[in-house]
C-alpha cells in the first residue's frame, strides 16, 4: 500500500514537472529558423541537393569526425584487448551450397551498391556511414559461406588509416585555404551550374568516400575478429 502511494505520488510530481514545463513553451511561433536558413541556402553554400547530408558532412563536419574517431578507438581497443591472442576460425563445415553461390553472385553488387550509397550521398539519401557497412555485410557474407575465408589484414589496416588520415588532411587544408577546419574549398572550384551532378557539392562526395571507405574497413575488421575463435598464446 505504501509502495502504490509512493508511486501516485512520484507520478504526480513528474506530470506536473512536465505540465509547467510545457506550459512556457511558446506554441505557434516558428522554431524551424536554423533548419530554414539550412534549407534555403545549402545549394547556394555547399552545391549538395540532400540538405541532410550537407549538414552532416559540411555545417556539421567536425562532429561527423568525431562519429569516425570513435569508431576507430573502439575498433584499436577491441585490438589492444587481443593483441596477446591467437585467433582461429572456429567454423568446422563450410556453407551451403545455396550460400556458396549467393555469395559469389551478390558480392561484386553488394559493393557496388555500397559504393553507389556514399558516391551519391550528395544527392540522393545515403552517405558514408551505410555505404561502409553495406559493404561490410558483403565479407560478412563470405565469412559465412566459406570457413577457410580471411581478410587480407595487409590490404585492410592500411587502408582503414589512410582513410582516417585522409578526412583530417582535407579539413587541414581548409584550415589553411578558409580559416577553419573542413572548410570546403573544393566547392571554389565547381561553378554553380553543377548543382544535381556527380561532380558536384565539393568535397562532400570525397568525405563521403573516404568515410565508406574507413567504416567498410573497420566494420569488416571487427566482424573478422569476432567470427574467429580466440585462444591463448602460450609463453
Amino acid at each position: 500500500m505504501v509502495k502504490r502511494i509512493l508511486a501516485i505520488i512520484f507520478i504526480l510530481v513528474i506530470g506536473f514537472w512536465i505540465a509547467n514545463a510545457l506550459a512556457k513553451v511558446p506554441f505557434g511561433e516558428d522554431k524551424m529558423l536554423v533548419g530554414k536558413y539550412y534549407l534555403e541556402n545549402v545549394k547556394e553554400q555547399t552545391g549538395a541537393i540532400n540538405a541532410v547530408t550537407a549538414v552532416v558532412v559540411n555545417y556539421r563536419g567536425f562532429d561527423t569526425l568525431g562519429e569516425v574517431t570513435v569508431l576507430f578507438i573502439a575498433s584499436t581497443g577491441v585490438a589492444a584487448l587481443l593483441w596477446r591472442r591467437r585467433e582461429e576460425r572456429s567454423a568446422e563445415v563450410d556453407g551451403s551450397l545455396i550460400l556458396k553461390t549467393g555469395s559469389r553472385v551478390l558480392l561484386p553488387f553488394i559493393m557496388l551498391f555500397g559504393a553507389y550509397i556514399f558516391i551519391h550521398g550528395h544527392l540522393t539519401p545515403g552517405g558514408g556511414f551505410p555505404g561502409g557497412a553495406t559493404i561490410a555485410t558483403a565479407f560478412l557474407m563470405i565469412y559465412l559461406a566459406y570457413k577457410e575465408y580471411e581478410i587480407d589484414h595487409n590490404l585492410f589496416e592500411p587502408l582503414e588509416g589512410l582513410s582516417g588520415v585522409s578526412y583530417v588532411a582535407v579539413g587541414l587544408i581548409g584550415l589553411a585555404i578558409g580559416g577553419y577546419f573542413l572548410f570546403d574549398w573544393i566547392w571554389q572550384i565547381w561553378e554553380v551550374g553543377d548543382i544535381g551532378r556527380l561532380l558536384s557539392a565539393g568535397f562532400i562526395p570525397i568525405i563521403y568516400t573516404i568515410i565508406g571507405i574507413k567504416v567498410g574497413t573497420e566494420l569488416t575488421g571487427i566482424i573478422d575478429r569476432m567470427i574467429k575463435e580466440s585462444k591463448e598464446v602460450e609463453g
